[in-house]
Formats: structure tokens, sequence, C-alpha cells
């Protein structure tokens, strides 16, 4: 049989063509134009994955200066009592310097910190405990490197001053001082930051308890079940003059209540496992956080989410330090002892606390007057993020 013809069933084939070569090596050849390409499109992923990662990764501020003052103090800062437990201060500056923070007032060249909570992760990371710090709360500040690079002298005033006096280490020192508590890590958050976030996420949901008309805060909401985009959801949080009797007890409750609906939405499985969602948060996310250096990389603040993630939204809480109205000036406040002790010394040692709502409607935090359930566990004025949902 002359080369080139194949024999089916023992019945010579045609003629194969000039040059080509048998059936039983083209499939082969196939095989490998297809693995190729395959290997061409891992590797394109893997580049853009890596491309995506450094550039998420180059977004994160780092605050090199807080880190190299706070070294200067080492000596005078509380110890780390509870191995794997994590206390990260969450600051929100009321700058108006930046790309859209101007609405809301002048830039005098100074801020201050409008929002300041304490977050302690439990070392088991079955429980979360967000403590906010009223700016109002009157305290002592240490003696601090001011913002010009001379010292501002140590002062009894209030807890926000020093953010404004010497920046985020100043504030960390005097809530070290405050608290006794280590504070490994701090975040700071600006109004523009903020309302990217919020936005990435495809709004936050709600529950207004009663409509808010403010002026200053940039916000006008009906009440009722209201999903927010970043812009509501900021003056959401900061209005304060036209509620109540404008002192921060209600601006820190609505805080709180975002807070657990924001981390709501985040543990949804609409955010994270959906690229197209997540990517923008990423994104948002990353170009709005100033951190210490032990945040800032993508990999670190990464760590941080999964192990959030794994906390039951019920076992994440919100309280605030428990305080009453200064003696000497009923517009600012002061720590309730020995409840305010009873509470800093629980999470220094990594112990659990309780939350209930305020049910009497005394002041958050004056505590000692209010019906309580039965608990083992001390049993502060908050609440929790699964409770925070809005139908």
């Amino acid at each position: 049989m002359p080369p080139g013809w194949p024999a089916r069933d023992g019945v010579p084939g045609p003629p194969a063509r000039a040059g080509a070569a048998p059936s039983s090596y083209r499939r082969p050849r196939w095989l490998r134009v297809v693995a190729f390409a395959g290997a061409l499109s891992v590797l394109a992923a893997a580049g853009g994955g890596w491309w995506l990662y450094r550039k998420l990764d180059g977004n994160i501020t780092t605050d090199t200066s807080a880190a190299a003052e706070l070294e200067r103090y080492e000596r005078e800062r509380p110890a780390s009592l509870a191995h794997g437990a994590r206390n990260i201060l969450l600051i929100g500056s009321d700058t108006r310097a930046g790309s859209g923070n101007s609405a809301y007032g002048r830039d005098k060249g100074t801020q201050r910190s409008d929002t300041a909570i304490l977050v302690h992760l439990a070392a088991d990371r079955h429980s979360a405990t967000a403590v906010s710090v009223p700016r109002d709360l009157m305290v002592r500040t240490p003696s601090c490197r001011n913002r010009e690079g001379g010292t501002a002298p140590a002062a009894f005033a209030q807890f926000n001053k020093a953010f404004e006096v010497g920046g985020t280490a100043c504030t960390i020192r005097t809530l070290e001082k405050l608290t006794g508590i280590r504070v490994d890590h701090h975040i700071v958050v600006d109004f523009g930051g903020f309302k990217k976030m919020v936005d990435a996420v495809g709004g936050v949901r709600v529950c207004v308890r009663q409509p808010i008309h403010d002026a200053d805060a940039k916000v006008d909401l009906k009440a009722g079940a209201r999903t927010l985009d970043g812009e509501q959801a900021l003056g959401y949080v900061r209005a304060r003059k036209t509620l109540g009797n404008g002192s921060d007890t209600a601006r820190m409750d609505r805080q709180q209540q975002f807070l657990g609906a924001l981390v709501n939405k985040v543990q949804s499985n609409g955010v994270l496992l959906n690229p197209t969602r997540l990517y923008p948060v990423l994104d948002a996310a990353t170009r709005s956080l100033t951190t210490d250096p032990g945040l800032d990389s993508l990999k670190d603040l990464y760590d941080l989410t999964r192990a959030m993630r794994g906390v039951p939204t019920e076992r994440v809480q919100f309280l605030t330090v428990p305080r009453r109205p200064y003696r000497d000036d009923a517009n600012r406040d002061e720590l309730v002892q020995p409840q305010a002790n009873a509470l800093f010394e629980r999470l220094r040692a990594d112990q659990p606390v309780a939350v209930e709502p305020e049910d009497d409607g005394t002041e958050s935090g004056a505590a000692g007057n209010r019906k309580r359930k039965p608990s083992a566990l001390p049993t502060f004025t908050g609440t929790n993020a699964a409770s925070g949902a809005c139908p």
C-alpha cells in the first residue's frame, strides 16, 4: 500500500494531501494549541490580578509620623495583656481640606476628631466590641508634639482637642492614659472617604426614627426605612444641632446604628462574593484610609476584614463609654465611675461584656438607674449589628 494511505476495516483509503500529517498526529497539535491558549489566559489573569493588587495596595496612605511619635513614648504606653486580641482606633476627621469636603464649611487649617471609636476584636475572633468616645468628654491630655513641630503642654480639655493639637499620636496617647488599653492600630477616615465607601457598597439601609432636616449636616430625610447614599449617610451620622437637645448622645447612637447596618451590608454575599461589587468597595476603602504601618497593606486589611467577617452580627456590639453631663458645664461630658473603669478593665483583659438597649429615656451611659435583664456579665447600654437591621 502506498505511503499515506491509512486503511480502515481493511479497505485502503484516499491518498493523503502532500505534507499533511496523519489524523493521529493532528489531535495532539490542537491540544497543544488549546493548552497554550489556556496558559496565556492564566498568565493574563495572574498578571491582571497582580496589577490590581498592587494598585489597591498603593492606594493606602501610611501614617508614619504618628508611628514615629508613639515610638518616642513607648515606655509609658500600656502593655498588651491579651495575646491575639486587637484594639483598633477608628478616627473620623472633620477636616474640610481635600476634594469634596469644602461644602461642609471653610477649611481653617485645623481638624478635630469628629468621631472616635475603639474597636476591640477578641483573641478568639468570636466577638467585637466598638466603644464610642464622645468628642466633648473632658479628659487630661498629655504633653504632645503639635502640628508645627513645637510642644503643646498637658491640659484638661475636650477629648477631640488632642487630635486638633497633636493629631493621631496625641489622640492615641490620650485614650491610652484614659483607659489603660493599648491601641494596636489606627485608621483615619475623612468626609470624602466615608461617602465613597458607602457609595461603593451600593448604599446602606437604616431606620430613620424621626425626620432629619439639618442644613449644617447637609441632610434632609423623612422618617422610616431609607437606603442612604454616601452624601445622605454622612449627613445622617453628623446631624446634631436640629435633633433633641443638640448633644452628641443621639448622634453617637445613629453612628452606631449605621455601622451595624454597614457591617450587615458588607458581610452579605452580594458584596463579598461578587467581584464586580467587591472591587469598587476595596478601591474606595483603600483610597479613603490612612493607617499605621501595621495595617498599610492590602493583605493586612484583608486579614482584619476576614477576622471581622467571621464574627456573628449579634456579637458585634456597639456602646458608648459610661458618661454623664460634666458637673461644671452641661454641654460637656465626664465619665461615670466605677462603670467606666469596669468596662476598660474587661476590654484590657479580653473579657466579654453584654449590651442592652436603653429602655427608660435616660442619657446613654448614665448607668445605675435602668432596669436590666439578669446577666452573668457586666452589662452596658448599647446595641449590636443584628438588632440594628432595618426591615
